[in-house]
């Protein structure tokens, strides 16, 4: 590290920086997260995350902190009901979970790891140059100045890094508000995937055994010009003229509002900068793509910045990271914009939603759809090939290792990349050992003779870059040198 504070300073301690943070952690980098508030919050915005990020958090040996959780194997697109279960793995994602637990959950993993958490810091400027990045900050202790390899703006929609930069932030303004108010005592029905009438639409969730969440959207009430969030009063009275009924006797415990701006940045990296999470893309929160989006930018940018500051990067590797992460990105904008027409819009919609009932009884359509909004079809362009799985997550599969069982996500608790070798082939096993000191070889029986017998390369992030169905080993070293770099000269 030298003359740096930290190889990384993130700006920011959600969900996508402190994920980014233990994954820098794992792969022995030293990282510096400053986060404005000087105490987690308590209120969440999100309350749960989608399937793909279920299998995140697996991979990372996180699953089991956040307790006894059921998916929803129903779920809708745009207020059209789907079942999720139309692809493997599928489901609604994981309800009823606070961002706060969440947020909880990801500090203890990243500070036990090492992480350097800064609360109560605010980013205030950024100087790049060539060698390496100076961050401004002011806080409890006066203003800091740190310097580190490379920053990561992980600091929200309104972010400072993004803005220092120079980094355009394209796409529309918001045309609506949805205002929410988190109570107890209130008189309602429960109207968990929304509820449209002729003026609005309304949500109603329990939040635990004794508070609600009540979220509502007035059709013709614009949006208002303050960044402020709404009165208690202004809640109720909308949700009044939406249903005609009074909550305004309950006991308001928050408020917020969201909205449906919609924007992207142009570019996730500008040199030793990079964006991710909501400084990267904003849209309206349908499907519980937000955190989702920012933890996926976090897995998959963490082992990359990783190889780079380590020395063994390949060429062009951190450019990979706007080149995978912005299609995924305009893809979650692009999808809650349609969701919004769909399930927002008025009597004019009423044509597009048949036509979309229509084709949502088409199984190819069903799991494109499904696929889309949880994160499940996501492919990279990972190199040649043909196998159905190379550029794809790695499936959850029970295997049997010197005779214990073990799944293939538990093999990526260490957050290395993985050689999976089912064919038991010393060749397998020798084309990597030039590159032991980056990829973990584990030999592998399978436990459920029906999963697929492929030998794989498997990228940190849980994503496939080469597969061999017969256990040859055409490919695999220029697999392991395109994602790897070369290996150390002996």
């Amino acid at each position: 590290m030298s003359e740096f504070d930290a190889e990384v300073i993130i700006a920011g301690a959600g969900p996508t920086g402190l994920m980014l943070a233990g994954e820098l952690r794992l792969a022995g980098v030293s990282a510096i997260v400053l986060e404005r508030l000087e105490e987690p919050m308590q209120q969440s915005r999100a309350l749960g995350f989608s399937a793909r990020t279920i299998e995140e958090f697996d991979q990372r040996g996180l699953l089991g902190a956040f307790g006894d959780i059921d998916t929803i194997p129903m779920g809708h697109f745009g207020g059209l009901p789907v079942d999720y279960g139309a692809i493997e793995g599928g489901n609604f994602g994981v309800r009823g979970v606070p961002q706060s637990k969440t947020e909880a959950i990801l500090t203890d993993w990243a500070v036990g790891l090492g992480v350097d958490l800064r609360r109560g810091y605010e980013v205030i400027g950024i100087d790049a140059g060539d060698d390496g990045v100076v961050v401004q900050a002011t806080g409890p202790e006066g203003d800091l100045r740190l310097s580190a390899g490379y920053v990561v703006g992980c600091d929200g929609a309104r972010s400072v890094v993004r803005k220092a930069t120079g980094i355009g932030f394209s796409g529309v303004d918001a045309t609506m508000e949805m205002k929410i108010a988190d109570v107890t005592g209130v008189q309602t029905r429960i109207r968990p995937t929304g509820e449209v009438g002729e003026a609005g639409m309304v949500v109603v969730l329990p939040l635990g055994p004794a508070a609600t969440r009540v979220v509502v959207y007035e059709r013709d009430a614009g949006v208002r010009p303050t960044h402020e969030p709404p009165t208690f009063t202004e809640v109720a009275d909308a949700f009044q003229r939406v249903t005609g009924e009074d909550i305004h006797g309950a006991t308001p415990l928050w408020t917020s509002y969201f909205t449906d701006a919609s924007r992207q940045a142009d570019t996730y990296r500008e040199g030793r900068i990079f964006l991710a999470g909501d400084a990267a893309h904003i849209h309206l929160p349908i499907g519980a793509q937000g955190i989702s989006a920012g933890v996926g930018d976090a897995v998959n940018l963490g082992w990359k910045l990783a190889a780079e500051i380590k020395g063994h990067a390949p060429e062009g590797l951190l450019d990979t990271y706007h080149t995978e992460r912005h299609p995924v990105g305009a893809g979650v904008v692009n999808n809650t914009l349609v969701q919004r027409s769909l399930y927002l819009g008025g009597e004019e919609m009423g044509p597009l939603r048949e036509l979309f009932a229509e084709l949502l009884t088409i199984d190819e359509v069903k799991r494109h759809l499904v696929g889309l909004v949880t994160g499940l079809n996501i492919a990279y362009d990972v190199g040649p090939g043909d196998h159905p799985l190379l550029g794809r997550r790695l499936p959850k599969q029970d295997l049997l290792v010197d005779g214990t069982k073990i799944s293939t996500y538990d093999l990526l608790h260490q957050g290395r990349a993985l050689l999976l070798d089912v064919h038991d082939n010393a060749g397998l096993r020798d084309a990597v050992g030039e590159w032991s000191d980056r990829v973990r070889t584990v030999t592998a029986t399978r436990h459920d003779t029906q999963a697929p017998a492929a030998s794989l390369l498997v990228r940190p992030d849980g994503y496939v870059a080469w597969a061999s169905g017969d256990g040859s080993a055409d490919g695999l070293t220029e697999a392991l040198t395109r994602w790897f770099g070369r290996p150390p000269r002996r």
